[in-house]
């Protein structure tokens, strides 16, 4: 078999006419998830594939040589599966570089931090090879959640992001010292260490109602849209993926939250993942912390074997045993969205991480169980509840031990009913609307503290 090569053109060449392997792996389909915070290809294939990379920093690409393959219909597919607007892949070329071995090479649009892995078959995936591809400049949740409200144009170049956020809605001119609101990271952990923070009662008058004078408190929601990217979560009888109908709610509540004020106080809505990408559990916990959220909530979309179970549910977490076998088995189903994303298990931090937020707090459940019931109460109004009560488990993504959390049930995608009442826009804006309701009620009975800027 004569041996092919890439043509120095820039362009895309594919090899034809190799013939299938009489042994090796077979490779299934491929995948292509951009996101700004990285893009992830993966290569599923019908048993273990053995890899080699070498990343080329000018011009940036990643070049791979996969072992035992031919270059089958299915990998030619991921070239024409780049879309124009990913932000890290420019292109991908693939050839048969000797009989036993493919070379891709994956351009990118800038410099990165590659990473390269295989994961065992879980669910209904059979082996996969995984490039994730991370900018080598990591974006920060905290400026991410600026650049939402503040044009890039005006953001300043200052050490207190979040605070020329509140100054921006408050009117008020901010110290360029660090402050209350900026969180520094420690460079092994990328978890917030001490806060540079003056914590006092709020300004408002909590025994009394809403009132208009403002502050420059900045009420910070973390909204954690569950699943996402390789990891679906559940499938309705009708095909609905759970990841995109909660995504959807997280988008309207978000609206919501940007447009609301308690007692004074501005609120603003941050998102774990924007689009469809797979984020790790201890990441999102990571997230919420990094901007300083004041509440964390994480929606979901619940099922079961049969399609009978309904009704929405709220869980908070548990530091002791689950509050019912149905919610241990929730928070089981719920924990394993690692092993079906596709968590890098060889990741210097992924396991510290983990470790580093299962660190739950009585305060930080007490706060949990009273946002919950706010929640149920209102859920309550719209749509039926499978139990009316905050159940408690523990649940992997509600271990911020300084962020009042819940894990929101919206429905059973299972229940043919429910599936189609996620699908309307009708459902959607009376479940966002109630979810509103319940945050808001929350707030009015407990404001969280202020944040004081410190000016010398």
């Amino acid at each position: 078999m004569k041996r092919r090569t890439f043509l120095e053109t820039g362009a895309v060449v594919l090899t034809l006419g190799v013939s299938p392997l009489a042994r090796g792996a077979n490779i299934i389909t491929v995948r292509i998830w951009p996101a700004p915070e990285y893009s992830r290809v993966t290569i599923e294939s019908d048993s273990a594939l053995s890899t080699t990379h070498t990343f080329v920093a000018n011009p940036p690409r990643l070049a791979v040589d996969i072992t035992g393959v031919s270059l089958n219909p299915a990998l030619k597919e991921l070239v024409a599966k780049v879309q124009p607007d990913d932000p890290n892949i420019a292109g991908i070329r693939a050839g048969q570089f000797t009989p036993t071995v493919v070379r891709l090479v994956i351009d990118l649009k800038q410099a990165i931090r590659p990473q390269v892995f295989t994961l065992a078959p879980v669910a209904a995936y059979q082996h996969r090879l995984v490039f994730d591809l991370y900018p080598a400049q990591a974006i920060d949740p905290l400026d991410a959640l600026i650049a939402q409200h503040i044009p890039p144009k005006t953001q300043p170049a200052s050490s207190d992001p979040l605070g020329e956020l509140m100054a921006q809605h408050s009117g008020k001119p901010t110290s360029k010292k660090a402050s209350a609101s900026a969180a520094p990271l420690s460079p092994a952990s990328s978890t917030p260490v001490a806060k540079t923070t003056s914590l006092a009662s709020p300004s408002a008058n909590t025994s009394q109602g809403p009132t208009t004078s403002t502050t420059d408190r900045l009420i910070i929601i973390a909204l954690d849209p569950g699943h996402g990217g390789e990891d679906p979560g559940a499938v309705g009888p009708g095909g609905t993926h759970e990841k995109n109908v909660v995504l959807k709610l997280a988008r309207q509540l978000r609206d919501r939250i940007n447009a609301a004020e308690v007692k004074g106080m501005t609120m603003r809505a941050y998102l774990t993942r924007d689009g469809d990408f797979f984020v790790p559990l201890h990441v999102r916990v990571q997230k919420a912390r990094r901007v300083q959220a004041d509440l964390f909530m994480s929606l979901h979309a619940d099922a079961f074997f049969t399609p009978q179970p309904q009704g929405a549910s709220v869980f908070a977490l548990s530091q002791g045993g689950a509050s019912s076998s149905a919610a241990r088995w929730m928070a089981a189903k719920e924990n394993k969205a690692d092993l079906i994303g596709g968590l890098n298990v060889k990741a210097k931090d992924a396991v510290v991480q983990s470790a580093l937020l299962d660190m739950s707090t009585t305060a930080q459940i007490t706060d949990s169980l009273k946002l919950g019931g706010s929640l149920l109460g209102e859920i309550g109004r719209v749509g039926k509840l499978h139990k009316s009560r905050v159940e408690q488990a523990s649940f992997a993504v509600l271990k911020a031990p300084d962020i009042p959390s819940v894990l929101v049930e919206a429905a059973f995608i299972s229940n043919p009913k429910e599936e189609a009442k996620l699908n309307s826009e009708e459902y959607q804006n009376q479940l966002a609307d109630a979810l509103m309701r319940g945050i808001l009620a929350y707030f009015s009975k407990n404001p969280p503290l202020s944040r004081t800027r410190k000016t010398g």
